[in-house]
């Protein structure tokens, strides 16, 4: 617990606590058997969420891995001989989620519709121009943008836990960055800092909600006609950009702080 963050710490004690506890919290690790874990899978996949629907098989997998590395643990520092649920075999599979985007012109019919809310409409002009990831932008504020060279510095993130407003170090060390904006943001980001009276240098310049954010997205896509896409998929929308631009695929991994240039090679086919 004490290595990880607050909420990665909160998935797993999650998936402990309700999906792993309730079936071997009696029994001797050395005495559960591969069969064991399959009778455990059978029930597991048999469960369904909160709207009555399964599981999805990326869940399956994450819910898997957890009891596999309690295993593990015990290999490593316990003396324990196998792995069962290394040998039963995974129950799900990660499924990569297709990876949309808009053009450029789509985010600019989209953010015309954002004009009528200075937050919501820089909110979204930080996030496609800058490619930031949405709790990057959530915990941004005035002392992260210097205007004398441009640029913002990324360096923690925002999230909201068990109705806290937690900030935490960014997702990976690459994370932490400097990125140049262009010329016409870093007027725009002048202009609503001035709009916030009084804002301390280290007080959140968005204090909303990624919900918030999902019914802003919402209300321009059908204002507008814009297909609808995740928030992420903003983040790819700018690496779309950048690629439609001609910069390289290094370049890119810095800008964005992918932690290797293959995650940046994904987006090979934008």
């Amino acid at each position: 617990k004490p290595k990880l963050k607050v909420n990665t710490w909160l998935t797993k004690e999650s998936v402990i606590h309700k999906k792993i506890l309730p079936y071997f919290k009696n029994r001797k690790l050395s005495e559960i058997s591969p069969k064991d874990i399959i009778a455990w899978q059978n029930e597991i996949r048999e469960l369904t969420d909160s709207k009555g629907k399964p599981y999805s098989t990326t869940y399956l997998k994450t819910v898997h891995n957890q009891l596999s590395a309690i295993f593990n643990h015990a290999i490593r520092y316990y003396g324990l001989q196998i792995n069962p649920a290394q040998k039963a075999g995974n129950m799900g599979n990660e499924k990569r989620r297709e990876m949309l985007f808009w053009t450029k012109d789509e985010y600019l019919r989209f953010s015309e519709a954002m004009l009528d809310k200075p937050l919501s409409y820089y909110a979204f002009e930080v996030l496609y121009w800058c490619g930031i990831r949405v709790g990057e932008l959530l915990a941004l504020t005035p002392a992260d943008f210097n205007f004398t060279t441009g640029t913002l510095t990324i360096n923690k993130s925002y999230q909201r836990l068990k109705g806290q407003d937690v900030i935490t170090t960014p997702k990976t060390p690459k994370s932490n960055r400097v990125i140049k904006m262009p010329q016409f943001l870093c007027e725009e980001i002048q202009d609503y800092l001035k709009q916030l009276y009084g804002a301390a240098q280290d007080s959140r310049i968005f204090p909303v909600s990624k919900h918030y954010l999902h019914r802003e997205m919402e209300r321009g896509c059908k204002q507008t006609g814009v297909k609808r896409i995740r928030i992420h998929d903003i983040r790819h929308s700018h690496i779309s950009l950048l690629i439609d631009m001609g910069f390289s695929a290094l370049a890119i991994a810095e800008r964005v702080g992918h932690e290797s240039i293959d995650i940046t090679y994904r987006y090979a086919h934008l």
